[in-house]
């Protein structure tokens, strides 16, 4: 699933692609919504667990067509998640020289303190509890649009 709706934040004169892995068809149409609600103008793809998520960003398998496209400028990725958690691939994108560059938000239900410690251990970037509430999302991704898209500066894609 892709949204396109323009560009906002650019890295090299190109938009920054944002990667939503997340299992739950709800969730996805949910955070879909709240970008769109956001205004988020930047191009949003979304995969739905672990092994989907490190073949889009290899370029393996059925997303061996992108390889022409940049990799996202940050990954929003939820924990719990079949065939391949969160958890794991966030430790596999950090094991990889290119992919370890890319920000990762923990985007998850989970309150455990113990995922919180797990994930920063691993690597992660941030960790946000989902909201319980469609406002409460919007805000989450209008305030992460605002710090990862608008304030900070991000790795060229092209730097190896």
């Amino acid at each position: 699933m892709v949204c396109n709706r323009g560009s906002l934040g650019m890295i090299n004169g190109k938009a920054i692609r944002i990667l939503v892995a997340d299992d739950d068809a709800d969730d996805r149409m949910l955070i879909a919504d709240a970008f769109e609600e956001a205004h988020l103008s930047n191009p949003v793809d979304f995969v739905e667990d672990g092994i989907d998520l490190l073949e889009y960003l290899k370029r393996e398998g059925k997303y061996a067509d992108l390889s022409r496209q940049s990799l996202p400028g940050i990954i929003l990725l939820d924990l719990n998640m079949p065939r391949m958690d969160g958890r794991t691939a966030l430790a596999e994108i950090r094991k990889d020289p290119i992919l370890k560059k890319i920000p990762v938000v923990v985007l998850t239900t989970s309150q455990s303190e113990e995922d919180i410690l797990r994930t920063y251990d691993l690597g992660v970037n941030s960790f946000i509890t989902k909201p319980v509430t469609f406002d409460g999302l919007v805000n989450v991704v209008q305030v992460l649009n605002k710090y990862w898209i608008e304030i900070v500066a991000l790795p060229s894609q092209d730097a190896a």
